[in-house]
């Protein structure tokens, strides 16, 4: 984005405000923002701000609709990257308002968006909470508490071994259901499995998920 823009500038304002706890002030400076747009590109990026400064999840939901159609309508590469975040927006306003299946087809859009964030802390960050969308509207049916990963993780953060999690866990935050995402949880798996310096009980729940994650491969 340019930082020369108007609407750029007073996005950037609000977000200092928004930084400071001065949210009535942050909200004023997106809604001039909205005022200033010139264009659908400018439009789109101060309803973004707009969508998170509202009282109501109904609001809300409006306002980051309001943000995809005018990214829609601007079609070219400057919106690309907005895509996986836009989505992931929309399908946390679906949540919230209980329409779980609206709420799922969004994250599932926005994780097929994931390969246009740039790389870094914003995309890994951006890349967990889709993933966490996804769990979290899984079918009724889905048992989630029987995944021997989350099991596993479990019994390593009751002992805060930290070594473990920083290599498992960020594959499992950032699983989205593809062969590669299966194949980084595996390789995790048995990187930990093959050092050999867990407890007995946990070795041997490491291979029993190996064991599991590789069934039917």
């Amino acid at each position: 984005m340019d930082p020369g823009n108007p609407v750029v500038q007073l996005c950037t304002q609000g977000m200092q405000a928004e930084g400071q706890g001065r949210a009535d002030e942050a909200r004023e400076l997106f809604l001039q923002a909205w005022k200033a747009a010139k264009d659908d590109y400018e439009a789109c990026i101060a309803a973004h701000y707009l969508a998170r400064h509202q009282s109501t999840p109904e609001e809300t939901l409006h306002w980051n609709q309001e943000c995809l159609d005018r990214a829609d309508r601007v079609g070219d590469e400057r919106v690309r990257g907005f895509y996986a975040s836009l989505h992931g927006n929309m399908g946390r306003s679906h949540l919230e308002l209980g329409q779980v299946d609206r709420a799922r087809e969004h994250f599932r859009q926005a994780a097929r968006r994931v390969e246009d964030l740039p790389a870094g802390q914003y995309g890994d960050w951006l890349r967990y909470c889709i993933a966490e969308g996804l769990r979290s509207t899984r079918a009724a049916t889905a048992d989630d508490s029987a995944d021997p990963v989350l099991e596993i993780l479990g019994r390593l953060c009751a002992r805060a071994d930290l070594k473990a999690l920083s290599l498992l866990l960020p594959a499992y935050m950032g699983d989205l259901g593809t062969a590669d995402d299966r194949d980084r949880i595996i390789t995790a798996l048995q990187m930990l499995h093959a050092e050999r310096r867990l407890p007995a009980d946990e070795q041997a729940a490491v291979s029993q998920a190996i064991e599991s994650r590789t069934a039917g491969m």
